[in-house]
């Protein structure tokens, strides 16, 4: 801590929280923690709740409760990023590229954990409220600190200001529990219908081998089928099966790309591979058996779905330049998060903090398709994986890789490790289409995109939903747009009339109850239907008629197929004796509801409007009863 890098962030920490105590433990945990927090999410890392992001939000959130104990009021952490990359932006650019992308996630992260302690401290409060002056139970500890990220050291300080103790026993065996369940989803699961190692021999497994990078079929040998998770010697037709080959063209589902189907034709029968996922090394094919028979031993044609497989590969191929695109206009933060790659679409989730403008999706979508028709060759290489990452390959984090690697070039733009099927040339893609971008968790968002085949037919159906629209307004192709801002217009001006003569029959029905109200203990009492079916209309109504009333109680309802809409209204003078909630509820209660609100003013609904009638009837009973 007395190197001059760590001397500045202290100095910069204290300035920013406005502390003078340069030898404080809480500065430097702050200094350490502005410098780790910032290199993993400069590193594609975002606060989440498991891996990396939950070791960094726990990172970030240990700093800002120092902060808070050196008097921080507002978030601070983020302003420390100035000074870091001051101090060491030269020795690490990355550091210094990233700088708006980390700002803005500690700025999220603090902002919400601000929220976090609020929620936190609440029930908290409550409980404690509850339990008066005993002992939190581990399960409260636990909840706070698992379900609101609310610190235990800080749970222990509240309590012991008020009196209370911890059951920290009890919050050790609700950790001890969750991370067993955590063991236990983590685990590896093989599925019990392919225990491939009771069934294939070493030599079998070992020289097994995917052929589908050079071929999309290849003649092979069943050496395995199972039926119902058991192993079988010959499967016949219209039963599901799976088959195993010593060695095979389909692609295993792997990577976010999706297997590949087709056949497999015997000698004496067909087999329609509907699936293809890996068990372990080995290629498993799912389907079933069309006609005739299979046995162990069979020399096959396993045969992929050629056009299929083509539209997958576009789709991969184009996620790659996407995820490319997405780095150089949003910047190097951006990391890939989960993909899913099939015939009909691409979906790609990754690392950024807000929702991307329209402009941002433009560029982005412009610079995949200067790609494609810029028709760089694919270049594959295998190498070791040492040297894939010195050469600049993106590895994506989570994924385990051997020593030897696959390696997918596209031109200058794109280079990637990945182990799926690919284009030959980015030009082979043809076109890419993104049709939407949405957020899937704190700092993670998603793009879902068409290319190929899948780009062409969504914009023939683009173009088909444009001529049927043009066809509705009786305008060109070109005009709907200032067509259909002339069509709003005028709805916008009709709803506006609309509205000024409901508001009219309104008022003037509502004149015509003033007569019915009855007198009761000195207050004027009305409970009637009006031929209004808006909630809004019908308060509106009740103030209006309160104020002409003057010393008042009031029930309005409306009816609207089976739904009621209730309103009670009091004046002022007598909100003392006769409470709108009570009132509301009361009526409500006949017709199936129930409601609440202000003493002067309350809704409610019911289900029920044949009953209606005879609530009505009985509000002025109800208000003699309180006013006496």
């Amino acid at each position: 801590y007395d190197t001059d890098i760590f001397r500045s962030l202290i100095e910069a920490a204290a300035a920013v929280i406005g502390s003078s105590d340069l030898a404080s433990r809480s500065l430097r945990v702050i200094a350490d923690h502005i410098r780790s927090s910032a290199f993993l999410i400069a590193d594609g890392v975002l606060p989440s709740n498991e891996g990396r992001g939950y070791v960094l939000r726990r990172i970030i959130r240990r700093a800002a409760r120092h902060g808070a104990r050196l008097g921080a009021q507002e978030p601070f952490f983020h302003r420390l990023v100035t000074p870091l990359v001051r101090a060491m932006g030269d020795a690490y650019p990355e550091l210094a590229a990233a700088q708006p992308a980390v700002e803005a996630a500690l700025r999220e992260e603090e902002e919400r954990f601000a929220q976090t302690l609020s929620h936190g401290l609440a029930i908290l409060e409550r409980d404690m409220e509850r339990l008066g002056g005993q002992r939190i139970p581990g399960e409260t500890i636990f909840k706070l600190y698992d379900t609101y990220g609310f610190p235990v050291d800080l749970t222990a300080d509240i309590a012991r200001e008020r009196g209370f103790t911890l059951d920290l026993d009890g919050f050790e065996q609700a950790m001890a529990q969750q991370r067993a369940r955590a063991r236990a989803a983590s685990q590896f699961h093989v599925d019990e219908d392919f225990r491939l190692a009771e069934v294939l021999d070493a030599e079998t497994l070992a020289g097994h081998r995917f052929t589908g990078y050079a071929c999309d079929q290849d003649r092979a040998r069943v050496v395995a089928l199972l039926q119902d998770g058991e192993p079988v010697a010959r499967v016949e037709a219209g039963r599901p099966a799976v088959v195993v080959l010593d060695h095979t063209p389909f692609y295993a589902e792997s990577g976010g790309q999706v297997g590949d189907t087709g056949v497999i034709e015997g000698p004496a029968g067909t087999f329609a591979v509907a699936d293809t996922r890996k068990e372990g090394v080995v290629h498993v094919h799912s389907g079933v058996l069309e006609h005739g028979a299979l046995a162990v031993g069979d020399e096959v044609t396993a045969r992929v779905d050629v056009a299929r497989r083509t539209r997958i590969r576009a789709n991969h191929s184009a996620t790659h330049l996407l995820h490319a695109a997405l780095r150089h206009v949003l910047g190097p933060h951006v990391t890939q998060k989960g993909s899913l790659v099939d015939a009909e679409r691409l979906r790609f989730d990754f690392s950024h903090g807000k929702p991307l403008s329209a402009d941002d999706l433009a560029v982005i979508e412009g610079l995949v398709n200067e790609q494609i028709r810029a028709n760089s060759e694919a270049q594959v290489q295998e190498m070791a994986l040492a040297e894939a990452q010195a050469a600049g390959a993106m590895a994506l984090f989570g994924e385990k890789y051997g020593e030897q690697v696959r390696v997918l070039r596209l031109g200058d733009f794109s280079v990637e490790l990945c182990g799926g099927t690919h284009v030959s040339r980015a030009g082979d893609i043809g076109l890419f289409k993104i049709v939407s971008e949405s957020a899937v968790a704190a700092g993670v968002r998603r793009i879902e995109a068409v290319a190929g085949e899948g780009a062409v037919a969504w914009l023939r159906q683009a173009d088909e939903r444009l001529r049927r629209i043009a066809a509705a307004l009786q305008a060109g192709e070109a005009d709907v747009l200032d067509k259909l801002e002339q069509v709003l217009a005028r709805q916008r001006e009709q709803d506006k009339e609309l509205e000024r003569l409901r508001d009219k029959l309104a008022k003037q029905a509502g004149d015509g109850l003033l007569d019915q109200a009855v007198e009761v203990a000195g207050a004027k009492v009305l409970a009637a239907r009006l031929d209004v079916t808006d909630a809004k209309a019908l308060r509106e109504q009740a103030d209006r008629l309160r104020d002409k009333l003057g010393s008042s109680v009031l029930v309005l309802a409306g009816v609207d197929g089976d739904k009621v809409s209730l309103v009670a209204a009091v004046s002022g003078d007598l909100v003392g004796r006769v409470k709108a909630g009570e009132l509301v509820n009361a009526v409500a209660g006949q017709v199936g509801g129930k409601g609440g609100g202000r003493p002067d003013m309350a809704m409610a609904g019911g289900n029920q409007p044949q009953a209606l009638s005879t609530a009505l009837d009985s509000v002025a009973g109800w208000v003699r009863e309180r006013l006496g």
